[in-house]
């Protein structure tokens, strides 16, 4: 069980949430867009830290769990805890995909594939504006205002 609330964000939370996006986290947030590769803020990131959902702020992966999968995406081959993580059957575009979604708010993250590295053999392929990055020692964002564990540091 995880120490995180997941429970959705309330029709004010998410409407007031929504309002702080731009135009791109909206379409691949909102819409299941997807962000061109190479050219995601997140991509090169070396940093040790947590990426948060950028729309609800909930934990998702580790710095410790990123890879260069060579795709032009950043790549993780964990989840922070598979409860963070939703999966959906994507038969999109003519292919069978599974899409990745926040667990609280539902946004599109990204895609998951079986060509990963150890242990899991998962590639968690993510948009970079689906992400916000908290350096370890930092306080995880708290945009839903809950409190608890949502509140403690990165690390």
């Amino acid at each position: 069980m995880t120490a995180f609330d997941l429970t959705p964000p309330t029709d004010a939370q998410r409407t007031a949430l929504i309002a702080g996006l731009s135009e791109d986290e909206r379409r691949v947030l909102l819409h299941h867009g997807t962000e061109a590769p190479f050219c995601g803020v997140f991509l090169d990131n070396k940093q040790d830290g947590v990426y948060t959902c950028r729309l609800c702020g909930l934990p998702l992966f580790r710095s410790s769990a990123k890879f260069d999968s060579g795709t032009g995406w950043p790549s993780f081959f964990q989840p922070v805890d598979e409860a963070h993580i939703g999966r959906i059957r994507d038969t999109s575009y003519g292919m069978v995909r599974t899409e990745i979604v926040c667990a609280r708010c539902h946004s599109h993250l990204g895609h998951v594939f079986p060509d990963g590295p150890p242990p899991t053999g998962e590639r968690h392929c993510l948009n970079s504006v689906s992400l916000a990055f908290t350096p370890n020692g930092e306080p995880l964002p708290d945009p839903l205002q809950r409190g608890g564990a949502e509140s403690r540091a990165a690390g």
